[in-house]
């Protein structure tokens, strides 16, 4: 049987969006690489998506649609398989008695990054919602903070070319793990240390990307904003300010300056938990190394503070003058250098779309339990997973076992969520179908074709919304277009065509070329071409408008740290992606049990050796998992790896069963990182009289003394 390969795009939620080769025989994927001639990611894929393959073509996969016959919450036994007609025709009754009851905002989907791709990630079905009049969604959960605080700063989602940083002889990477969550990265920063850079760490963990440092500072989760304002205080002590600059290209110098005159070196290493003399060492080093670039991840972004760390960490490079240089700046996200606008697409002007409230996603516990009014009472779920990566678990599933909610669930397998479905709609994988990528890591725009076979009855996103439009009798022309129509309407407007695309998979989008300074004269996407250190606007929103400070709030309160003395992070895994793959066996096995890391002397204080059962608590709830003790870690932080599913975690839950419903500063983003907790044994069998199948009786699965990983 003949075979070919096919370039394509990985579709998952990280920065790299690598572009891969698809070997193919029969209609069925045989072979999977990266593609070693994509500029930025050069060949490699991740240990995450090595692995597609065994997904693309599991066993688990769904191939029929799915009607609940049983309870919820008690998985696919509840379901019985059912023809399209039916189940989108049940989709739409649901549909229905909602607007009928409630009025069409008591409908809510609630969608994020299961896909990356333009197409299959929202498009179509934002349309329908849209004209519905549905509510509709804020999708805070991952970037919202840093989002908002680069808006308020720079004007939008800028910042050096990611290439270029082999430029720099200082990168500070701060709150990436990048060889875990940016890959592809990297490989130029390596480039950049072995031309002489020096490259430091900002992390509260030692994680596999500190190790490869040149320094590591570990602050007080939360406390990246204070560390930035010491930083800044050491570049205007050493009179290294590029006054000239700011002067010319920002505003808000002066008041920042006075501010900084409350920020001795000092205060800030106590406020971070770190050593005078490191902290005013580093500054001594931002003050007088250019160019600098400034890498910043979007873990730091889930505290209280978040948006207010964003906009002091990005505002180091602006005092030190380093956008004038080739590598020199800060970079966070690269959305707002492509020209693609989604907008017109998700929300044509000849749709008619009614006004609708909008519903932060952070918040579903809390709406589905009460806070919404109207009350949400029918669901769509698609490129998501809320059962799992939602915080406060508990309030998530006692809103998704309501008996009056009615939920439909686009899947690819069967997850935690489904469990809680009233219909399951299977949706076809990456390889079966078409949809276009723009990157939040790089510059280049990639094209993926179907090329696959899909299995048994699934369908792309794009023809499930068709069809529940069909069963709806919504007859209007842009509920029902292709999808090489819809990647042509995103393409409308750039420089690019889909024949080019055809021809070449990939194209960089953005005028930006490398080895350039982009903003070495200003020209931020500012209306006045400036960046705000100072931002008026954010008065309305209740924060201070200058650069500054807002501590976390559990994890500077010492009456909660009296009770729960650990403040607990909850972080990317090296082999899970979000919680794609984390039913996978091989991802799963290299992963191995929950386990909750502590430092030795916290392990100690509380009789805890290496592979010990323990339960991890606050008010919200609970959850099981193994210590590992180890110094990845400092004193009095913990951290454990999120994305494991509840139905396969000991005693059923997992550690968004302790995450708080609680909005950051600016964006209404979770604050998954800004919670506290206590951790004790449990011991390794079930007391009398316990369920075997729930509560402490988990803890004898997870009492396996197998070796911590800590990424």
């Amino acid at each position: 049987m003949p075979t070919t390969t096919h370039l394509g795009a990985c579709p998952l939620d990280c920065p790299d969006t690598c572009t891969w080769q698809l070997t193919v025989r029969d209609g069925r994927a045989v072979g999977l690489r990266g593609d070693r001639d994509h500029p930025f990611t050069r060949g490699a894929l991740c240990g995450k998506v090595n692995r597609y393959l065994d997904a693309l073509n599991g066993p688990d996969r769904l191939t029929t649609p799915m009607v609940r016959v049983g309870p919820k919450g008690a998985g696919p036994v509840s379901f019985r398989p059912a023809s399209w007609a039916e189940a989108t025709d049940r989709v739409a009754e649901g549909l229905r008695a909602t607007i009928d009851r409630d009025g069409p905002e008591g409908i809510l989907p609630y969608y994020f990054a299961g896909t990356m791709g333009l197409v299959q990630g929202g498009s179509l079905g934002l349309r329908l919602f849209a004209h519905l009049g549905a509510s509709r969604l804020r999708t805070t959960i991952c970037t919202a903070a840093a989002g908002a605080a680069l808006q308020s700063l720079y004007g939008g989602q800028v910042g050096f070319e990611p290439e270029s940083i082999v430029e720099a002889r200082l990168i500070l990477l701060w709150g990436a793990n990048t060889l875990s969550t940016n890959l592809h990265q990297w490989h130029f920063v390596a480039e950049a240390r072995r031309r002489g850079a020096y490259v430091v760490a900002i992390d509260p963990l030692r994680t596999d990307t500190a190790t490869r440092c040149d320094e590591h500072l570990a602050p007080l989760p939360g406390t990246d904003a204070a560390l930035a304002l010491g930083l800044l205080r050491c570049v205007l002590d050493a009179g290294a300010a590029d006054t000239a600059w700011l002067d010319a290209h920002t505003t808000g110098w002066p008041e920042l300056r006075s501010r900084l005159a409350e920020w001795p070196v000092e205060r800030a290493a106590a406020e971070c938990g770190l050593d005078v003399a490191v902290l005013r060492r580093l500054g001594e080093r931002v003050a007088s190394t250019r160019p600098m670039a400034v890498r910043v991840g979007l873990g730091l972004q889930r505290h209280a503070g978040a948006g207010q760390a964003v906009r002091a960490i990005c505002t180091l490079p602006l005092v030190t003058g380093d956008f004038r240089y080739a590598g020199g700046g800060a970079l966070c996200m690269t959305g707002g250098h492509f020209p693609v606008d989604t907008g017109p697409v998700e929300r044509p002007p000849d749709l008619p779309a009614p006004r609708a409230r909008s519903i932060n996603m952070s918040r579903l516990g809390a709406v589905l339990t009460g806070e919404a009014d109207p009350p949400v009472t029918s669901l769509v779920v698609f490129d998501a997973n809320p059962a799992a990566t939602a915080p406060d678990q508990r309030r998530v599933l006692a809103g998704l076992r309501r008996s009056d909610l009615f939920t439909t669930v686009l899947e690819q397998r069967w997850t935690d969520t489904c469990d809680h479905a009233d219909v399951v709609l299977p949706a076809t994988m990456q390889p079966e179908h078409l949809d276009l990528h723009d990157s939040y890591g790089h510059h280049y725009l990639t094209l993926n074709e179907p090329v696959v076979t899909a299995p048994g009855e699934a369908v792309p996103n794009t023809e499930i919304f068709r069809r529940i439009a069909t069963a709806l009798g919504l007859d209007h022309p842009r509920l029902h277009e292709s999808d090489e129509d819809l990647v042509r309407q995103l393409l409308a407007g750039t420089p690019i065509d889909l024949a080019e695309l055809r021809e070449r998979t990939y194209v960089r989008a953005t005028g930006v070329p490398v080895g350039s300074a982009p903003y070495a004269a200003g020209g931020f996407p500012t209306a006045d071409g400036r960046a705000r250190l100072v931002d008026r606007a954010l008065r309305r929103m209740g924060v201070d408008p200058l650069v500054g400070y807002t501590p976390p709030v559990e994890g500077s309160d010492p009456a909660l740290a009296g009770r729960f003395p650990l403040v607990l992070l909850s972080v990317a895994a090296r082999f899970f992606l979000n919680s794609t793959f984390a039913s996978q066996q091989w991802h799963a096995g290299k992963m191995g049990p929950p386990r909750v890391h502590l430092h030795p002397a916290d392990a100690a204080a509380r009789g805890l050796a290496d592979g010990d059962p323990v339960r991890v608590h606050n008010d919200r709830g609970e959850f099981l998992a193994s210590v590992a003790v180890d110094d990845t870690t400092r004193p009095g932080v913990a951290f454990t790896h999120k994305a494991y599913w509840a139905r396969l975690s000991p005693g059923g839950a997992t550690v968004n069963a302790v995450t708080p419903i609680r909005d950051t500063d600016l964006g209404g983003g979770p604050t998954f990182h800004d919670n506290r907790v206590e951790v004790e044994p449990v011991p390794a069998a079930p007391p009398p009289g316990t369920d075997p199948d729930g509560g402490r009786a988990g803890a004898a699965a997870v009492s396996s003394r197998a070796p911590a990983r800590t990424r």
